[in-house]
């Protein structure tokens, strides 16, 4: 058998594709380098058949510690936008297209480094029997690296933000990361990028209420 181009989780995920069983066999996987570093892997949570599938970058500090996605003050950016959508979390499902925290040290801290594109691609069969699994009806991808994962090159998230376009894995909802938001430094600017974040989720609500 020849060996792969580059190294890739492929090899650990088990024959039973169901969400529980695919979290289980994610918890020992070394398809990168990355879980060296990582505390845990960080899978993704939430319903069987969601309408939505929130698909982030790579689990932060805060998740790395806990285990769960979306916990952080990035994961609270989202919470709210998603009350103010009149959406309840524990009805969407929250993920990553990278499973482990990749970081650089900083004194005490634990700053985030950008995964790579191989790093992204060794991810990439978990997020793919995810979405399989899943099933769900819109994919909203957050940041430059979900679209990258979910969609390709083809589309830009400045340049295609709040438009729905189609992917390998059925309709996807293109905006920004809410880690994005957290960087903008005055108050009036950051509440201006939330609306802006808010409303292309709302371009989500539109099409779903279209397709229904």
């Amino acid at each position: 058998m020849a060996t792969p181009a580059f190294p890739t989780a492929a090899a650990f995920l088990p024959h039973d594709h169901s969400l529980p069983a695919l979290r289980e066999a994610a918890a020992t996987c070394q398809g990168c380098d990355l879980y060296k570093g990582a505390l845990q892997t960080v899978f993704g949570e939430g319903p069987p058949q969601p309408d939505w599938m929130l698909v982030g970058e790579q689990p932060g500090d805060y998740e790395d510690r806990e285990g769960r996605p979306f916990v952080g003050p990035a994961g609270r950016m989202l919470d709210r936008a998603l009350e103010d959508l009149g959406l309840d979390r524990d009805k969407v499902y929250v993920t990553n297209a990278v499973k482990h925290f990749k970081w650089t040290p900083k004194g005490k801290r634990r700053i985030h480094e950008t995964p790579r594109a191989s790093e992204v691609r060794a991810c990439f069969p978990w997020l793919e029997a995810e979405i399989e699994a899943a099933k769900p009806r819109l994919i909203v991808c957050l940041g430059a690296i979900a679209v990258q994962a979910v969609i390709g090159p083809s589309v830009k998230v400045m340049t295609d933000r709040g438009r729905v376009v189609e992917s390998a894995f059925g309709p996807c909802l293109v905006t920004v990361h809410p880690s994005s938001l957290l960087r903008v430094q005055e108050p009036e600017d950051r509440e201006a990028a939330y609306a802006a974040f808010v409303n292309d989720l709302k371009q989500g609500l539109a099409f779903l209420e279209r397709a229904a």
